[in-house]
């Protein structure tokens, strides 16, 4: 049972489980920007099947029993900071989301106009993000004392920060952070999504239409919340597992 779309014929398997953007060559869309003589080379080349799981975003273990450990185990750290609290988090660019230094200063510039909003602000990078990115933002934010940038160094703070932001603000890049982020019910702001090309553009897309993401304009009070449905992939994907093993009379202890 492979994850994601195998480089294969799909037959051979069992079941896969992939992220519905990983179709998206086959959309009208998506074909009209395959040249015609690439597109037998382009996978998958067949609409999904019975043993396809279609998932929104990317499987991950941030779900509700991960962020209720994570909660108790950063509740020293987090919770006594002031509310709003809100999480940035920044990845780094791909083939199919570009940028750079512009990106940062137009981030910063956002940053600047909602911090009047937020009571507290903790932004982290990942291994992607280029070093003249964090740099641009240690610069002007490691002095405000609303602002707390993680060096790297020390625990990682990602699952806390997921079980006790009030909000969120992610680079487009990142359809694991996004994904995680939006299995908390919690407002989730992007930045970038106009730079993704491809089945990422798609992916933002099928955020946006499910309400669970709104772009990040700078405009915006952190201190009002909204909701949506959150993301459930992981445990609907393990799910639909579990049935495929019962029809074979296999099964696994919970």
């Amino acid at each position: 049972m492979p994850i994601q779309h195998p480089r294969s014929q799909l037959n051979r398997f069992d079941l896969v489980i992939t992220p519905q953007h990983d179709y998206y060559p086959l959309t009208p869309h998506g074909q009209r920007q395959i040249p015609w003589f690439l597109r037998r080379w382009i996978t998958p080349c067949r609409p999904p099947d019975r043993h396809v799981v279609l998932t929104v975003g990317a499987l991950h273990l941030a779900d509700s029993a991960a962020l209720r450990s994570a909660a108790s185990v950063w509740h020293d750290e987090l919770a006594p900071l002031a509310r709003p609290l809100l999480v940035v988090n920044i990845g780094g660019p791909t083939s199919s989301c570009q940028y750079g230094a512009d990106l940062a200063k137009q981030l910063i510039a956002m940053l600047q106009n909602v911090l009047w909003s937020c009571g507290s602000v903790r932004i982290s990078f990942s291994r992607r993000t280029p070093e003249k990115v964090s740099k641009i933002l240690f610069e002007k934010f490691s002095s405000n004392p609303k602002v707390y940038i993680c060096d790297g160094e020390g625990p990682n703070p990602h699952m806390g920060h997921l079980a006790w932001a009030d909000a969120f603000v992610i680079t487009a890049d990142s359809v694991s952070m996004l994904s995680e982020a939006c299995t908390t019910g919690k407002p989730v702001y992007v930045i970038g999504a106009e730079r993704c090309t491809w089945k990422f553009a798609d992916f933002q897309k099928s955020l946006q239409e499910r309400g669970a993401v709104r772009p990040f304009t700078g405009k915006e009070d952190i201190s009002e919340s909204w909701s949506y449905p959150p993301l459930n992939d992981t445990a609907e994907a393990a799910s639909q597992v579990m049935k495929a093993l019962a029809a074979r009379g296999w099964t696994i202890d919970a």
